[in-house]
C-alpha cells in the first residue's frame, strides 16, 4: 500500500534533484565543478527537491505506521485522497511533518554523492585521456 506515495516521492525527487543541480552549474557557469561546488550545489538541490517531496514522504510513513493493522480495518485509500485528508485535518504543518529531520538527512546525502560522482568522473576522464595520449605516443 506505500507503493504508490513512494514512487510519488521517489520519480520527482530524482527529477528534481537533477534539475536543480544542473541548473546551479548552469547559474553559475561550472562545467568542470570542484568538489566543494558539488557538495554545496548537491547539498541544495537535495533540500530542494526533498521540501517538494515531503507531503508523498509524509503519506508513505502514514502507510508504514498502519502496516501492522488488519486490512480488513483500513479504509481503502489513494494518496491524493490521503493527502487531501490530512490537509484537511492538520495544514501545511501536517503534510510537510518531519520537514527538518528529512532536509537534515538527505542534504548531506546528497551532497555526498554528487561530490562523489563528480569526482569520479573527473578522475576517470583525466585517467582515460592520459591513457589515450600515452597509447598515440606509443605508435
Amino acid at each position: 500500500s506505500g507503493l504508490p506515495p513512494t514512487v510519488l516521492r521517489d520519480v520527482p525527487f530524482s527529477g528534481i534533484y537533477w534539475s536543480c543541480y544542473e541548473s546551479i552549474k548552469g547559474y553559475f557557469n561550472v562545467t568542470t565543478p570542484t568538489f566543494q561546488f558539488s557538495f554545496l550545489a548537491g547539498a541544495t538541490a537535495g533540500m530542494v527537491a526533498a521540501f517538494v517531496t515531503t507531503p508523498f514522504d509524509v503519506i508513505k510513513t502514514h502507510r508504514q505506521i498502519e502496516f501492522g493493522t488488519p486490512v480488513k480495518d483500513l479504509p481503502k485509500r489513494k494518496t491524493m485522497d490521503s493527502l487531501a485528508r490530512l490537509y484537511s485535518s492538520n495544514g501545511l504543518p501536517g503534510i510537510f511533518a518531519g520537514l527538518g529531520p528529512r532536509l537534515a538527512k538527505v542534504a548531506p546525502a546528497c551532497a555526498i554523492m554528487i561530490s562523489s560522482f563528480e569526482y569520479g568522473k573527473s578522475f576517470f576522464y583525466r585517467y582515460n585521456e592520459k591513457a589515450y595520449y600515452e597509447k598515440q605516443v606509443t605508435k
